[in-house]
């Protein structure tokens, strides 16, 4: 591993990401308002193991993620989602937070893990209820004094980075405005993203990661069951919810959010969702005879300022081919988080980069963004993606908000 000015670079020489499955992303406040995340994630994971083949007795580690706090056994979830999977109870959990860079920080994890010889095998998860997110007190503790109770979504108020003073979309704001960004070049980009989103969806692409949801109980012997109860619509769940047709001429019409480019309907969807992916050495996927979905070359993560938080994609990608040496041209996918319409454009203008290589099945404007478990949907999407277009290399990438970003390269292995 490589630490030095401009961030950390991880370069991989056996390590592979051995499959991976996602829930539905379902639209918050709606058929699974009310579940846990830690439930959507036992989901995740048990669809992970019998779609690969793979045995969960075979995991050395389970590395979860959840960014918001939005269950009263928060603190349990990366142990509960491997034991309820089938981990063996003698197997440790670990819980990782790099918000939007959850995902891929789960799976760099796994692969740091691997490395140092202290598994062959990581599960890696994350899961998100944005729904759950609470509305939450954190000074009263001793007690209520008169006119000073404070009660506040946690949802809208974890937004704002507390350091500049700025929200997350505020920050998209401040792309738009350096980079020239529009209103209709943000309302385009939602209509690329939209449109790709739903032709994949249409194609049957998306589903093919996607395990249906429906009403569930896992048990565990010795403990208490728990399971997924799904709400407000149909018994069974097995497409992205938010994905619809969505015209320039509707997005236009919708108000700014910020105050600027950034409207509701160009920026990332609010939704409920899990994914798992299992990460393993090369030596254990020839033991059990697996074609992995793709090789995991180099992890870069960069820090900028706070107030720029939505670039951060443009520098991790630097970090990134600057380590593996490689040019931005041998890239032939981009899955790049779409926090915010603004924040992809500038990323993608900062770079220079080719819109026919980016997001090309759509991205979380359309699909949706639920923290944790993006950064693994955005893995497995490009892996398969690569595979389905018979191309070489891809780079899966994020911002995070505090101003940071990451990205993963990522081999065909097919």
């Amino acid at each position: 591993m490589e630490t030095r000015a401009g961030g950390t670079f991880v370069a991989y020489n056996d390590i592979w990401l051995l499959d991976g499955v996602r829930t539905p992303f379902v639209d918050y406040n709606t058929a699974l308002g009310t579940v846990s995340p830690i439930d959507l994630g036992i989901k995740a994971a048990r669809a992970v193991f019998e779609r690969s083949g793979i045995p969960a007795t075979d995991v050395g580690a389970t590395i979860a993620g959840s960014v918001a706090q939005a269950s009263f056994d928060a603190y349990m979830l990366p142990r509960h989602i491997g034991l309820y999977s089938g981990v063996p109870i003698d197997r440790p959990a670990l819980l990782v937070q790099r918000v939007c860079g959850t995902g891929v920080e789960a799976i760099g994890q796994a692969a740091d893990a691997i490395t140092l010889g202290k598994i062959d095998l990581g599960l890696c998860v994350g899961a998100e209820s944005m729904s759950r997110n609470p509305v939450a007190a954190f000074t009263h503790r001793g007690g209520f004094r008169m006119g000073q109770v404070e009660f506040k979504d946690f949802l809208w108020e974890a937004l704002v980075d507390t350091a500049p003073g700025v929200s997350m979309g505020q920050t998209a704001e401040l792309t738009a405005q350096k980079y020239k960004i529009t209103r209709e070049d943000a309302d385009r980009f939602a209509e690329s993203s939209f449109a790709r989103a739903l032709a994949a969806q249409k194609a049957c692409f998306l589903s093919g990661e996607i395990t249906p949801l429906t009403n569930e109980k896992f048990e565990l012997e010795g403990y208490k069951p728990r399971g997924i109860r799904l709400a407000k619509g149909p018994e069974k769940l097995d497409l992205d919810t938010h994905i619809r047709p969505s015209t320039y001429e509707v997005l236009s019409k919708i108000p700014p959010a910020f105050g600027g480019v950034q409207t509701g309907g160009n920026s990332s969807a609010i939704v409920d969702g899990a994914a798992a992916a299992l990460v393993g050495s090369g030596a254990y996927a020839k033991s059990r005879n697996k074609q992995p979905l793709a090789r995991i070359v180099a992890v870069a993560t960069v820090g900028v300022p706070p107030e720029i938080m939505a670039i951060a994609p443009a520098p991790a990608i630097r970090k990134l081919l600057e380590g593996t040496g490689m040019k931005l041209e041998s890239i032939d996918r981009f899955e790049i988080n779409e926090a915010f319409a603004a924040q992809t454009i500038g990323v993608e203008r900062e770079l220079n980069l080719d819109r026919a290589k980016l997001n090309v099945n759509g991205g979380a404007i359309a699909i949706g963004h639920p923290l944790a478990a993006t950064g693994i949907r955005l893995a497995v999407t490009l892996a398969r993606e690569l595979r389905r277009s018979k191309l070489h290399y891809g780079i899966a990438s994020a911002c995070i908000g505090g101003g940071q970003g990451i990205a993963m390269l990522l081999e065909n292995a097919a």
